[in-house]
């Protein structure tokens, strides 16, 4: 009788066992595949009147003219062997012929971001200081082609792009690369990985690991960060052919030897002082910082225009010696 029992003992444990095994094995699936879809649904656009678990495709719905700047619009073609149907749609803003531009600033906006929704106001601001401006769409928003978004790795080419684009069109220098959060890190990839050399960088709410800064979205959304952030990144690395959870501006930073300057909201949800920090250690050339106070994670230039102005200003006025 005492053999029987615990012969049956064994074999419940091992039923038990096994169907615990399967449970979570078909949990870590189904993990894997919300994961996926989620990854899909953020790194991708879905153009009109097209079916998608995508968001829409980003779109302009305001133009320079409606603020008092005169502009041209064109295209540049990206260099792909044996396809020409890649291209970022940019606004050329250049300053009256009466004034000397004192260079060419190269403007990229962040996250579901276009040139006429995030760059105009700064770019007023870098007019008054007498710079032509460069406002790109990033492959995939506004007016440009495609429909994918890489949180500044695959956009990162189209920075080094539109800077030798700009060198072979003989725009004004000295070139300055200025970033918005995805901007930014854009801006130091192309630097460290996309052979980009620009005179200056201005870096805006920018992000020192990916990982980091997806988790932070996670948590402030009540949404549990472990394992889920990390797969997520995971499946939107391999959709997109490239390793996002080694995705780190900071690392990318220390290829920086030119002048950077760095724009920071005070309260900004996603990226705590401390990864500003390792940004600014990070860079290698003459580096400043500007926190903007009682600013989160939006544009700076319109929560405090005095300060960004002043700041901008001086650093381009120091850069240039």
């Amino acid at each position: 009788m005492r053999h029987k029992f615990r012969y049956t003992l064994r074999r419940n444990r091992k039923k038990w066992l096994s169907q615990l095994v399967a449970t979570l094995f078909l949990l870590f699936l189904a993990l894997n595949g919300l994961c996926f879809i989620a990854a899909y649904g953020l790194t991708h656009y879905k153009e009109p009147g097209q079916w998608s678990i995508a968001r829409p495709k980003p779109t302009s719905l305001q133009v320079p003219s409606q603020i008092g700047l005169r502009y041209q619009t064109r295209r540049i073609v990206l260099e792909s062997p044996g396809d020409r149907s890649q291209w970022l749609d940019v606004w050329d803003i250049p300053l009256s012929r009466s004034k000397a531009s004192q260079g060419t600033v190269l403007m990229f906006p962040g996250i579901g971001g276009t040139k006429g929704t995030q760059l105009l106001p700064s770019a007023k601001v870098f007019h008054d200081l007498n710079y032509d401006t460069v406002l790109v769409d990033f492959l995939g928003v506004g007016e440009s082609s495609g429909t994918r978004m890489t949180v500044g790795y695959r956009e990162g080419e189209d920075v080094a792009a539109v800077l030798k684009d700009a060198q072979k069109q003989k725009l004004q220098p000295p070139f300055i690369l200025y970033g918005i959060s995805m901007g930014s890190a854009a801006v130091l990839k192309a630097i460290a990985l996309d052979q980009a050399q620009p005179d200056a960088v201005i870096l805006e709410l920018p992000y020192a690991r990916l990982v980091n800064a997806v988790r932070s979205r996670f948590q402030v959304f009540g949404v549990p960060s472990f394992p889920l952030c990390e797969m997520t990144l995971f499946w939107g690395g391999v959709q997109h052919g490239f390793n996002a959870l080694a995705h780190n501006p900071v690392e990318y930073a220390r290829s920086v030897t030119v002048p950077t300057l760095v724009l920071q909201g005070e309260r900004d949800p996603w990226t705590p002082p401390s990864e500003i920090q390792d940004i600014m250690t990070a860079l290698r050339g003459e580096k400043f910082l500007t926190i903007v106070p009682d600013a989160g994670h939006g544009l700076l230039v319109t929560v405090d225009l005095s300060l960004w102005t002043q700041s901008v200003k001086q650093f381009l006025s120091r850069s240039k010696k």
